[in-house]
C-alpha cells in the first residue's frame, strides 16, 4: 500500500461537512496497560470478551461507560516507554524515524553507553509539523492538560504552547509530577530534585486537599465551558499524569483496596487508575451539561504497557495474563487500552451518520498510535504538507466496526538503547507473527538494567501462542528470517539509528 503522505479522502462519506467541526478529546493515560481495567481487552478464539483477575481487581466505571457507547481495540500498541509514544502521536511518525525512541531525560542526554548516539534526545522543536498544530491552522483551539514531557528543560518542547497548543495546563519537561497532593504543593514542598517535577499553572490548589487528577480535571472543565461559550471547535489533548509513579494513594478511593492482599505500593496504583477513571466520568458529565456530547469524539488510550508495581520485568505478573511490563518487548510492554467513542450515542447527528462507532464492540484488527494523527486530521478536513511523511493509517473504517483489508497489520517498536529496563531490542509485527532481535552488546551492562541473555532471536506466533510462552526461533527458522527480513525493511525505510557498543561497532539487526 503507498505510504500516506497526504491526507487521502476517507472511504466513508463525510456527509453534512459545514463550517463548524466536531470537537475531539484524546485521553491519554500514564502508564497503563490493557490489563489495568475492569475493561475486558481480551477475548477468547471466538472474540468474545473474557475478564481475567486484575480487570477484578480494577475500578473503572467511567472506562465502562466509554466502551458501552462506543469500540474498543484489542491488539492496539504503543511505544513501550512514554515520550516515543507521545511524540508519535503528535506527529503520526513511528519512533524509529522522528528518533526519540526512549524516554526524554528532562536535565540531560540519556543516551547510555550503548545507546544510539544520534537519537532524538531533545524532542518536539517549534518547527515541528504538529496535530495541534495543524488544528489550529483550521480553526480549532487547542488545549494541553497535564503530562508533556516532548522535551528537556531549556529546549523549546518543553513548554506544549511551542508545539501548536493555544493552552497548556499543567504541561513541562519531565514525566512524572513531584507529588500528587497538593499538601505538597505537588512536589513544590520536596527538598530533592524532584522539586523541579511539579507541574505549572496550579498554584491555587497548593496547600489544599485537592488530588492531581482532580484539579487537572477541575481546570479542564472550566477551560472548556469557555471554548464552548466562545464558541469554538476544540482538540483537548488531556495527558494525565496518573498512573505513573511516585505510588501516592488518592485517599477518595483508598478503602476500596485497603483488604486486598497485595502491597502498599500496588493498592495506591489502584486509587491512581480510579482517580483517573472519575475523570473521564467527570468529563463525559461535563460534555452532556454543555450539550456537547454529540459533537465530541473521544479516544482512550494508554502511552505504555502497565507499569503497575507488581512482580517483575519480564514475567506475567501486573499484565497476567500478557507477558511482560512498561518498557518489556513483550505484549505487557506495549499493548495498551483504545477506547473511541462519541460523548453520547445519537444516529441522528450529522458527525455521527458520517461515523457510526458501534456499541460495546470489540475490533480485532491491530492498530497503533500512530494512525490517531491521520484518523483525526482526515476525520476534521485537515490536510499535511507532503514533506511530512507520516506512518500511520487512518482507522476510520476500523471505527465503524468493519474490516479494512487496506489497513497494514504491523507494528515496529525499536528501542536502540541500554538503560531503561529491557535493553537494545526491536520488535516486528506482521499479522499472527512476532519477532524480537535483541542486540547484545560487546559486554554486559551494570547496575539495574536488564540484559537480555538468551540470544538475539524471539520468534512467537501470538494467534496461537498468545501469552508468548514458546519461542519459536529454533523451529521456524524459514519463519524467523523471513520476519527479520520485514524488521530490517521497515528501520532501512524510516532510516532508524541504533546503538553503538564501546568498540564503535554498530550494534544493526542481522539475519539469523
Amino acid at each position: 500500500m503507498k505510504k500516506l503522505f497526504i491526507i487521502l479522502c476517507c472511504c466513508i462519506t463525510l456527509s453534512g461537512r459545514s463550517a463548524d467541526q466536531p470537537n475531539i478529546m484524546v485521553f491519554l493515560v500514564d502508564d497503563m496497560g490493557v490489563m489495568d481495567t475492569s475493561v475486558p481487552f481480551l477475548t477468547d478464539k471466538n472474540g468474545v470478551p473474557k475478564k481475567y483477575p486484575l480487570n477484578d481487581f480494577y475500578r473503572t466505571p467511567g472506562m465502562e461507560r466509554l466502551a458501552e457507547q462506543g469500540i474498543r481495540f484489542n491488539q492496539f500498541y504503543a511505544m513501550s516507554v512514554c515520550s516515543p509514544t507521545r511524540i508519535s502521536i503528535m506527529t503520526g511518525q513511528n519512533a524509529a524515524r522522528h528518533r526519540a525512541t526512549n524516554w526524554i531525560n528532562p536535565r540531560e542526554d540519556n543516551a547510555g553507553t550503548y545507546g544510539a548516539k544520534e537519537w532524538n534526545w531533545e524532542g518536539l522543536t517549534k518547527g515541528d509539523v504538529t496535530l495541534p498544530g495543524i488544528l489550529r491552522e483550521n480553526g480549532y483551539r487547542t488545549i494541553h492538560v497535564g503530562k508533556g514531557h516532548f522535551g528537556p528543560f531549556d529546549h523549546e518542547g518543553a513548554d506544549p504552547i511551542n508545539l501548536g497548543f493555544d493552552y497548556n495546563i499543567a504541561g513541562g519537561a519531565f514525566g512524572a509530577p513531584g507529588s500528587y497532593y497538593g499538601e505538597k504543593n505537588y512536589g513544590g514542598l520536596l527538598t530533592s530534585r524532584r522539586k523541579q517535577h511539579t507541574p505549572p499553572h496550579l498554584e491555587e490548589y497548593y496547600g489544599t486537599d485537592t488530588f492531581l487528577t482532580e484539579a487537572l480535571t477541575i481546570e479542564t472543565k472550566e477551560l472548556i465551558s469557555k471554548t464552548v461559550e466562545d464558541d469554538k471547535p476544540f482538540f483537548l489533548y488531556f495527558s494525565h499524569y496518573a498512573v505513573h509513579a511516585p505510588f501516592e494513594s488518592d485517599p477518595r478511593f483508598a478503602e476500596h483496596y485497603a483488604d486486598s492482599g497485595k502491597s502498599k505500593n500496588a493498592e495506591a496504583f489502584a486509587t491512581l487508575i480510579e482517580g483517573m477513571d472519575k475523570s473521564l466520568d467527570d468529563m463525559l458529565d461535563h460534555f452532556e451539561a454543555l450539550d456537547i456530547a454529540e459533537n465530541t469524539l473521544i479516544f482512550f488510550l494508554g502511552d505504555n504497557g502497565s507499569d503497575a508495581p507488581l512482580g517483575n520485568q519480564h514475567d506475567i505478573a501486573c499484565a497476567a495474563p500478557l507477558r511482560g511490563k512498561k518498557g518489556a518487548h513483550y505484549e505487557g510492554g506495549m499493548r495498551v487500552p483504545f477506547i473511541a467513542a462519541w460523548g453520547k450515542r445519537n444516529p441522528e447527528n450529522k458527525w455521527q451518520k458520517s461515523l457510526p462507532i458501534p456499541s460495546g464492540k470489540i475490533q480485532g484488527r491491530i492498530a497503533s498510535v500512530t494512525d490517531l494523527f491521520p484518523t483525526i486530521l482526515e476525520f476534521t478536513d485537515s490536510g499535511v504538507s507532503e514533506g511530512h511523511p507520516v506512518d500511520g493509517y487512518s482507522l476510520l473504517k476500523l471505527l465503524t466496526g468493519t474490516e479494512d483489508s487496506q489497513h497494514p497489520q504491523q507494528f515496529l517498536m525499536h528501542y536502540p538503547h541500554g538503560r531503561h529496563r529491557s535493553n537494545y531490542f526491536t520488535t516486528w509485527r506482521d499479522g499472527d507473527w512476532k519477532v524480537v532481535f535483541h542486540a547484545l552488546p560487546d559486554e554486559p551492562t551494570t547496575g539495574n538494567f536488564i540484559q537480555f541473555t538468551g540470544g538475539n532471536y524471539e520468534l512467537f506466533n501470538l494467534k496461537n501462542d498468545p501469552f508468548e510462552q514458546t519461542n519459536l526461533a529454533d523451529r521456524e527458522p524459514e519463519k524467523l528470517v523471513d520476519m527479520m527480513k520485514g524488521l530490517i525493511a521497515s528501520l532501512e525505510e524510516k532510516n532508524a539509528v541504533y546503538p553503538v557498543g564501546k568498540d564503535g561497532t554498530v550494534l544493526k539487526p542481522v539475519l539469523p
